[in-house]
C-alpha cells in the first residue's frame, strides 16, 4: 500500500469518529439529568416541578 492510500484509509477514520462524536452530543444536549427532551418541557412541567420538589 502506497502512502495515499494510508492516509486516506487515516482520513476516513477520523472523518467517520468526528461525525459520530458530533451526532453523539448533539442527541445528549437536548437531554436533562432526568432523561426529558429540554424542548418539550412545556409538555411536562407539572411532573418536572414535582419531581423536583420531592427530591427535596
Amino acid at each position: 500500500m502506497s502512502f495515499g492510500d494510508i492516509l486516506y484509509i487515516i482520513v476516513a477514520f477520523l472523518f467517520s469518529y468526528m461525525t459520530f462524536v458530533i451526532i453523539r452530543n448533539n442527541f445528549r444536549s437536548k437531554f436533562d439529568e432526568e432523561q426529558r427532551r429540554k424542548d418539550l418541557v412545556d409538555d411536562y412541567e407539572d411532573d418536572y416541578i414535582s419531581d423536583k420538589a420531592k427530591k427535596e
